[in-house]
């Protein structure tokens, strides 16, 4: 008996258009589009199953990875389904840690309303990852007008494969990420897909007046508001997020937090007094940050910001003049 013919995978394209479909009209019923609607003609015509051709799936003991080229089309067809679920995506795992994943679709047009793009802006994407942002950006904007920037040298080749074959060929750069890329600058916005722990100096340098920056710092969405190379400031938007850190030498370490054995363990529970805590990244004692958390009626992310100037970054309650202030990293 001869050898059995291996059948080829079924096109994915009706699949994959139903599913890119519903996800469309999943985000839409947010309203996050109401007030630019373009960004989802962006979400419509970008094939986000292009940019995850696999990802991993956490299971009991470890994980799942799902794969476009699975011989069970039963497999494919999970995979098909889940590039197109409203959930982020661990795309890259190294050692059991992630290092890059594909961030919720809804919260990832939630950040792109609010980074408030004007036709003809240059927009400059810290975290590459797997290029699907950059595509959103480049349908949008046009590819000249895009810059993406990771410093592991596997993630941008993949994310620039990505991008080539849905179409897509915005700059595509390995480096780190917190020096920026001033050789394609300067830009109108800057948005980051990887969460900080301060406003790298850099970047104020690398925008032109006016400029908007957007990126997640702690575990909130802060849009930052440049007027020069020495000042910017702004405040947390109210959702909340929660990404893979920036990485490279230019990464500003941690800080230190209150130690969990001084603050009452119901506290600790509170989301509210957890961001505060990792905002303030031991710019405030124990029993300062329960104290300022409990006077000031347990505030949310939006009555926080950040002021930038002269290279000093430093976090606000309410008013950057105080009195609730502290030095960022």
């Amino acid at each position: 008996m001869g050898a059995q013919r291996v059948a080829e995978p079924e096109d994915p394209g009706p699949l994959a258009a139903r599913e890119r479909a519903a996800l469309v009209r999943t985000i839409a019923e947010s309203g996050v589009w109401d007030a630019d609607a373009r960004w989802r003609e962006a979400f419509e015509q970008v094939p986000r199953h292009l940019f995850v051709p696999s990802y991993f799936l956490g299971v009991p003991g470890g994980h799942e990875r799902l794969w476009c080229e699975h011989p069970d089309p039963e497999r494919r067809a999970r995979w098909l389904r889940g590039a197109y679920a409203d959930q982020p995506l661990a795309t890259r795992l190294r050692d059991g840690e992630l290092v890059s994943s594909s961030s919720q679709p809804s919260l990832m047009a939630r950040m792109l309303v609010d980074l408030d793009v004007r036709d003809g802006d240059r927009v400059l994407e810290i975290g590459a990852g797997t290029g699907y942002n950059a595509a959103l950006l480049a349908h949008r904007l046009g590819d000249a007008r895009v810059t993406t920037v990771d410093l592991d040298p596997e993630i941008t080749e993949s994310a620039r494969a990505h991008l080539a074959a849905a179409g897509y060929r915005p700059a595509v750069v390995t480096g780190d990420g917190a020096r920026g890329c001033a050789e394609r600058g300067p830009y109108d916005r800057i948005i980051a897909t990887c969460a900080l722990r301060t406003v790298p100096g850099a970047w104020l340098g690398q925008c032109r007046g006016g400029a908007r920056i957007l990126a997640p710092l702690s575990t909130g969405l802060l849009a930052l508001a440049v007027r020069d190379a020495g000042f910017a400031e702004g405040r947390f938007l109210g959702t909340p997020a929660y990404f893979v850190p920036l990485r490279g030498d230019g990464a500003p370490g941690a800080g230190s937090s209150p130690g969990r054995g001084e603050v009452p363990r119901w506290v600790w529970r509170e989301e509210s007094f957890r961001f505060l805590v990792s905002l303030s990244a031991g710019g405030m004692g124990a029993g300062e940050a329960v104290g300022v958390w409990e006077r000031e009626g347990r505030p949310g992310r939006e009555r926080f910001g950040v002021t930038v100037r002269a290279g000093r970054v430093w976090g606000w309650l309410d008013d950057p003049a105080g009195p609730h202030v502290w030095p960022l990293p």
